[in-house]
Protein backbone atom coordinates (compact mmCIF):
# COMPACT_ATOMS: atom_id res chain seq x y z
CA UNK A 1 0.00 0.00 0.00
CA UNK A 2 2.96 2.35 0.90
CA UNK A 3 4.70 1.82 -2.60
CA UNK A 4 1.34 2.26 -4.24
CA UNK A 5 0.66 5.78 -2.53
CA UNK A 6 5.07 6.65 -3.46
CA UNK A 7 4.21 6.20 -6.85
CA UNK A 8 0.68 7.79 -7.00
CA UNK A 9 2.40 10.83 -5.26
CA UNK A 10 5.12 10.73 -8.06
CA UNK A 11 2.52 10.68 -10.63
CA UNK A 12 0.59 13.41 -9.06
CA UNK A 13 3.55 16.00 -8.98
CA UNK A 14 4.78 14.65 -12.47
CA UNK A 15 1.47 15.68 -13.65
CA UNK A 16 1.82 19.22 -11.52
CA UNK A 17 5.32 19.82 -13.19
CA UNK A 18 3.93 18.92 -16.39
CA UNK A 19 1.20 21.51 -16.08
CA UNK A 20 2.77 24.10 -14.68
CA UNK A 21 5.58 24.28 -17.40
CA UNK A 22 2.84 24.28 -20.30
CA UNK A 23 0.85 26.93 -18.94
CA UNK A 24 -0.24 29.28 -20.99
CA UNK A 25 -1.93 32.28 -18.98
CA UNK A 26 -4.55 34.69 -20.42
CA UNK A 27 -2.87 37.55 -22.03
CA UNK A 28 -3.74 41.17 -20.34
CA UNK A 29 -6.91 42.63 -21.58
CA UNK A 30 -5.51 46.14 -20.74
CA UNK A 31 -1.93 45.25 -23.01
CA UNK A 32 -4.12 43.39 -25.85
CA UNK A 33 -6.13 46.87 -26.44
CA UNK A 34 -3.22 48.86 -26.74
CA UNK A 35 -1.42 46.44 -28.82
CA UNK A 36 -4.79 45.58 -30.86
CA UNK A 37 -7.60 48.21 -30.08
CA UNK A 38 -5.23 51.32 -31.67
CA UNK A 39 -7.00 53.91 -34.11
CA UNK A 40 -9.02 53.19 -35.96
CA UNK A 41 -10.74 50.87 -33.29
CA UNK A 42 -13.67 52.06 -31.48
CA UNK A 43 -15.54 50.13 -28.63
CA UNK A 44 -19.23 50.71 -28.81
CA UNK A 45 -21.99 49.39 -26.01
CA UNK A 46 -24.66 47.22 -27.86
CA UNK A 47 -28.63 46.36 -26.81
CA UNK A 48 -27.26 43.86 -24.42
CA UNK A 49 -24.76 45.64 -22.43
CA UNK A 50 -21.84 43.97 -24.72
CA UNK A 51 -18.93 46.10 -25.70
CA UNK A 52 -17.69 45.19 -28.91
CA UNK A 53 -14.77 46.18 -30.61
CA UNK A 54 -15.17 47.39 -34.10
CA UNK A 55 -13.34 49.73 -37.09
CA UNK A 56 -15.68 51.46 -38.89
CA UNK A 57 -13.71 52.86 -42.41
CA UNK A 58 -14.68 54.86 -45.55
CA UNK A 59 -17.03 57.54 -46.16
CA UNK A 60 -20.50 57.61 -44.41
CA UNK A 61 -22.44 58.32 -47.34
CA UNK A 62 -20.75 55.85 -48.87
CA UNK A 63 -22.68 52.51 -49.65
CA UNK A 64 -21.84 50.28 -46.17
CA UNK A 65 -20.41 46.61 -46.25
CA UNK A 66 -20.48 44.85 -42.81
CA UNK A 67 -17.81 42.30 -42.41
CA UNK A 68 -17.74 39.36 -40.35
CA UNK A 69 -14.68 36.94 -39.39
CA UNK A 70 -14.87 33.22 -39.21
CA UNK A 71 -14.39 30.89 -36.45
CA UNK A 72 -11.24 31.99 -34.16
CA UNK A 73 -10.02 34.89 -36.36
CA UNK A 74 -10.72 38.63 -36.02
CA UNK A 75 -11.42 42.03 -37.44
CA UNK A 76 -7.80 42.12 -38.69
CA UNK A 77 -8.44 39.07 -41.14
CA UNK A 78 -9.96 41.98 -43.42
CA UNK A 79 -7.32 44.40 -43.41
CA UNK A 80 -6.54 43.28 -46.82
CA UNK A 81 -9.96 44.41 -48.50
CA UNK A 82 -10.91 47.21 -46.09
CA UNK A 83 -7.46 48.89 -47.20
CA UNK A 84 -8.54 48.56 -51.07
CA UNK A 85 -11.88 49.73 -50.69
CA UNK A 86 -11.99 52.18 -47.50
CA UNK A 87 -11.82 54.44 -50.53
CA UNK A 88 -14.89 53.79 -51.95
CA UNK A 89 -17.32 51.97 -49.63
CA UNK A 90 -17.63 51.99 -45.51
CA UNK A 91 -15.64 49.30 -44.66
CA UNK A 92 -17.37 48.27 -40.65
CA UNK A 93 -16.05 44.74 -39.41
CA UNK A 94 -15.76 43.62 -35.84
CA UNK A 95 -14.58 41.12 -33.09
CA UNK A 96 -17.30 38.45 -32.81
CA UNK A 97 -18.67 37.60 -29.44
CA UNK A 98 -15.94 35.22 -28.20
CA UNK A 99 -13.27 36.76 -30.26
CA UNK A 100 -11.14 39.26 -30.20
CA UNK A 101 -11.28 42.55 -28.10
CA UNK A 102 -15.13 41.92 -27.46
CA UNK A 103 -14.07 38.63 -25.14
CA UNK A 104 -17.23 36.29 -24.21
CA UNK A 105 -21.05 36.47 -24.29
CA UNK A 106 -22.37 37.72 -20.82
CA UNK A 107 -24.88 34.97 -20.98
CA UNK A 108 -22.96 32.82 -22.63
CA UNK A 109 -24.60 31.73 -25.37
CA UNK A 110 -23.33 31.03 -28.95
CA UNK A 111 -26.24 30.06 -30.69
CA UNK A 112 -27.10 31.09 -34.36
CA UNK A 113 -29.99 33.60 -33.62
CA UNK A 114 -27.74 35.56 -30.49
CA UNK A 115 -24.95 36.04 -33.58
CA UNK A 116 -27.78 36.90 -36.00
CA UNK A 117 -28.66 39.83 -33.59
CA UNK A 118 -25.37 41.41 -33.15
CA UNK A 119 -25.44 41.96 -36.44
CA UNK A 120 -28.39 43.99 -36.16
CA UNK A 121 -27.66 45.51 -33.14
CA UNK A 122 -24.09 46.95 -34.65
CA UNK A 123 -25.92 48.17 -37.63
CA UNK A 124 -28.68 49.78 -36.01
CA UNK A 125 -25.51 51.42 -33.13
CA UNK A 126 -23.91 52.77 -36.37
CA UNK A 127 -26.87 54.37 -37.66
CA UNK A 128 -27.13 51.65 -40.88
CA UNK A 129 -30.47 51.06 -42.68
CA UNK A 130 -29.21 48.86 -45.88
CA UNK A 131 -26.04 47.68 -46.36
CA UNK A 132 -23.82 44.91 -48.08
CA UNK A 133 -23.06 41.73 -45.29
CA UNK A 134 -20.27 39.44 -46.37
CA UNK A 135 -18.79 36.88 -44.19
CA UNK A 136 -16.06 34.16 -43.82
CA UNK A 137 -16.22 30.65 -42.46
CA UNK A 138 -18.60 30.70 -39.77
CA UNK A 139 -19.02 34.55 -40.48
CA UNK A 140 -20.61 33.29 -43.66
CA UNK A 141 -22.83 31.01 -41.91
CA UNK A 142 -24.10 33.66 -39.44
CA UNK A 143 -24.78 36.55 -42.90
CA UNK A 144 -26.55 33.60 -44.55
CA UNK A 145 -28.62 33.38 -41.00
CA UNK A 146 -29.17 37.05 -41.01
CA UNK A 147 -29.86 37.14 -44.81
CA UNK A 148 -32.71 34.73 -44.26
CA UNK A 149 -34.09 36.69 -41.08
CA UNK A 150 -33.57 40.01 -42.23
CA UNK A 151 -33.71 40.50 -46.14
CA UNK A 152 -35.18 43.68 -46.19
CA UNK A 153 -32.31 45.33 -44.60
CA UNK A 154 -29.50 43.77 -46.67
CA UNK A 155 -28.84 44.99 -50.41
CA UNK A 156 -26.28 42.30 -51.06
CA UNK A 157 -25.01 39.34 -49.49
CA UNK A 158 -21.30 38.00 -49.53
CA UNK A 159 -20.51 33.90 -48.68
CA UNK A 160 -16.56 33.81 -48.21
CA UNK A 161 -15.98 29.73 -47.96
CA UNK A 162 -19.14 29.62 -45.74
CA UNK A 163 -20.21 27.11 -43.64
CA UNK A 164 -23.78 26.04 -42.76
CA UNK A 165 -24.33 23.74 -45.92
CA UNK A 166 -25.31 20.48 -45.92
CA UNK A 167 -22.33 19.73 -47.72
CA UNK A 168 -19.49 18.31 -45.51
CA UNK A 169 -15.85 17.54 -46.08
CA UNK A 170 -15.18 13.22 -46.91
CA UNK A 171 -14.22 11.81 -43.94
CA UNK A 172 -11.02 11.46 -42.81
CA UNK A 173 -9.61 14.71 -44.87
CA UNK A 174 -8.34 17.80 -44.05
CA UNK A 175 -9.53 19.75 -40.92
CA UNK A 176 -8.08 22.18 -38.58
CA UNK A 177 -6.22 20.45 -35.38
CA UNK A 178 -7.38 23.36 -33.22
CA UNK A 179 -11.01 23.48 -34.23
CA UNK A 180 -10.94 19.18 -33.33
CA UNK A 181 -9.67 19.90 -30.10
CA UNK A 182 -12.24 22.79 -29.00
CA UNK A 183 -14.70 20.20 -29.59
CA UNK A 184 -13.58 17.34 -27.68
CA UNK A 185 -15.86 17.34 -24.72
CA UNK A 186 -13.00 16.37 -22.24
CA UNK A 187 -9.45 17.31 -23.52
CA UNK A 188 -11.14 21.01 -24.72
CA UNK A 189 -10.95 21.78 -21.05
CA UNK A 190 -7.06 21.40 -21.15
CA UNK A 191 -7.19 24.15 -23.58
CA UNK A 192 -8.38 26.57 -21.21
CA UNK A 193 -4.89 26.29 -19.31
CA UNK A 194 -2.48 25.15 -22.15
CA UNK A 195 -2.45 25.90 -25.74
CA UNK A 196 0.81 26.35 -27.18
CA UNK A 197 1.35 28.76 -29.87
CA UNK A 198 3.00 26.10 -32.11
CA UNK A 199 -0.69 24.88 -32.10
CA UNK A 200 -2.26 27.81 -33.41
CA UNK A 201 0.16 28.25 -36.01
CA UNK A 202 -0.42 24.24 -36.76
CA UNK A 203 -4.26 25.20 -36.86
CA UNK A 204 -3.43 28.83 -39.22
CA UNK A 205 -1.61 26.70 -41.64
CA UNK A 206 -3.93 23.69 -42.64
CA UNK A 207 -6.47 26.31 -43.05
CA UNK A 208 -4.89 27.90 -46.04
CA UNK A 209 -3.05 26.81 -49.46
CA UNK A 210 -1.04 30.02 -49.70
CA UNK A 211 1.52 29.53 -46.59
CA UNK A 212 2.58 33.21 -46.78
CA UNK A 213 -0.61 34.27 -44.93
CA UNK A 214 1.09 32.24 -42.24
CA UNK A 215 3.27 35.12 -40.49
CA UNK A 216 4.68 35.19 -37.36
CA UNK A 217 2.56 38.75 -36.95
CA UNK A 218 -0.09 36.38 -37.67
CA UNK A 219 0.17 33.83 -35.77
CA UNK A 220 1.39 35.97 -32.38
CA UNK A 221 -2.42 37.69 -32.97
CA UNK A 222 -4.43 34.24 -33.17
CA UNK A 223 -2.88 32.98 -29.98
CA UNK A 224 -2.96 36.19 -28.08
CA UNK A 225 -6.63 36.98 -28.89
CA UNK A 226 -7.26 33.57 -28.36
CA UNK A 227 -5.80 33.86 -24.93
CA UNK A 228 -7.74 36.61 -24.34
CA UNK A 229 -9.53 37.01 -21.03
CA UNK A 230 -12.49 34.46 -21.56
CA UNK A 231 -12.01 33.86 -25.04
CA UNK A 232 -10.85 29.92 -24.63
CA UNK A 233 -14.00 29.31 -22.62
CA UNK A 234 -15.99 30.83 -25.42
CA UNK A 235 -14.11 28.87 -28.07
CA UNK A 236 -15.22 25.54 -25.90
CA UNK A 237 -18.74 26.49 -25.39
CA UNK A 238 -19.34 27.46 -29.01
CA UNK A 239 -17.95 24.32 -30.69
CA UNK A 240 -19.94 22.50 -28.24
CA UNK A 241 -23.31 24.47 -29.17
CA UNK A 242 -25.20 22.40 -32.10
CA UNK A 243 -25.03 24.15 -35.33
CA UNK A 244 -27.72 25.34 -37.42
CA UNK A 245 -28.00 23.45 -41.15
CA UNK A 246 -29.44 25.32 -43.70
CA UNK A 247 -31.63 23.59 -46.29
CA UNK A 248 -32.33 23.45 -49.80
CA UNK A 249 -35.40 25.60 -49.41
CA UNK A 250 -34.45 28.25 -47.47
CA UNK A 251 -31.42 28.87 -49.61
CA UNK A 252 -33.90 28.98 -52.82
CA UNK A 253 -36.25 30.92 -50.38
CA UNK A 254 -33.68 33.41 -50.14
CA UNK A 255 -33.49 36.68 -51.87
CA UNK A 256 -30.79 38.71 -51.68
CA UNK A 257 -28.19 38.93 -54.65
CA UNK A 258 -25.57 37.05 -53.31
CA UNK A 259 -21.72 36.69 -54.33
CA UNK A 260 -20.12 33.36 -53.55
CA UNK A 261 -16.28 33.24 -53.27
CA UNK A 262 -14.15 30.12 -52.47
CA UNK A 263 -11.31 28.84 -52.31
CA UNK A 264 -10.79 24.79 -54.27
CA UNK A 265 -8.36 23.67 -52.17
CA UNK A 266 -10.00 24.41 -48.87
CA UNK A 267 -9.56 21.54 -46.34
CA UNK A 268 -12.58 23.18 -43.84
CA UNK A 269 -15.46 23.42 -45.97
CA UNK A 270 -15.23 21.53 -49.24
CA UNK A 271 -15.43 23.72 -52.44
CA UNK A 272 -18.74 21.57 -53.03
CA UNK A 273 -20.46 23.59 -50.47
CA UNK A 274 -20.22 26.65 -52.24
CA UNK A 275 -21.64 24.44 -55.23
CA UNK A 276 -24.22 24.18 -53.37
CA UNK A 277 -25.14 27.73 -52.10
CA UNK A 278 -24.87 28.52 -56.06
CA UNK A 279 -27.21 25.77 -56.98
CA UNK A 280 -30.13 26.90 -54.23
CA UNK A 281 -29.62 30.39 -54.06
CA UNK A 282 -31.63 31.97 -57.27
CA UNK A 283 -29.76 35.06 -57.61
CA UNK A 284 -26.28 33.99 -57.10
CA UNK A 285 -22.79 34.43 -58.53
CA UNK A 286 -20.17 32.01 -58.16
CA UNK A 287 -16.37 32.45 -58.04
CA UNK A 288 -14.05 29.82 -57.55
CA UNK A 289 -9.91 30.39 -57.15
CA UNK A 290 -7.21 27.31 -58.06
CA UNK A 291 -4.98 26.49 -55.64
CA UNK A 292 -6.63 28.66 -52.71
CA UNK A 293 -7.51 27.64 -48.86
CA UNK A 294 -10.01 28.66 -46.59
CA UNK A 295 -9.23 32.36 -46.68
CA UNK A 296 -9.55 34.37 -50.14
CA UNK A 297 -9.75 37.64 -48.45
CA UNK A 298 -6.54 37.18 -47.29
CA UNK A 299 -4.70 34.57 -49.66
CA UNK A 300 -5.54 36.09 -52.86
CA UNK A 301 -6.17 40.02 -51.78
CA UNK A 302 -5.68 41.39 -55.17
CA UNK A 303 -8.84 39.11 -56.79
CA UNK A 304 -10.65 39.02 -54.71
CA UNK A 305 -11.02 42.76 -54.45
CA UNK A 306 -11.47 42.36 -57.74
CA UNK A 307 -14.10 40.20 -58.04
CA UNK A 308 -15.64 41.55 -54.78
CA UNK A 309 -15.47 45.29 -56.71
CA UNK A 310 -16.76 43.78 -59.79
CA UNK A 311 -20.12 42.78 -58.50
CA UNK A 312 -20.89 45.60 -55.72
CA UNK A 313 -20.84 47.77 -59.33
CA UNK A 314 -23.14 45.63 -60.96
CA UNK A 315 -25.29 45.19 -58.12
CA UNK A 316 -25.66 48.78 -57.65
Amino acid sequence: MKWFLRVLGVLVAVLVVTFLIFLTPDTDRDEMRVKYGDAPSQFIEIADGTTIHLRDEGPRDAPAIILLHGSSADLHTWEPWARALKSQYRIIRYDQIGHGLTGPALDGDYQLASFVEDVDQVADALGLESFVLGGNSMGGWISMGYALEHPERLSGLVLIDASGSPVRRPEGSGGNIGFTIASLPVVSNVMKHITPRSLVEKSLSQSVSNQGVVTEEAVDRYWELLRYPGNRGATIARFNTPRVEYSADQAAGMSVPTLIIWGDEDALVPVGAGRWYDEHIANSTLVEYVGIGHLPHEEAPDMSVTDLRNWLQALE
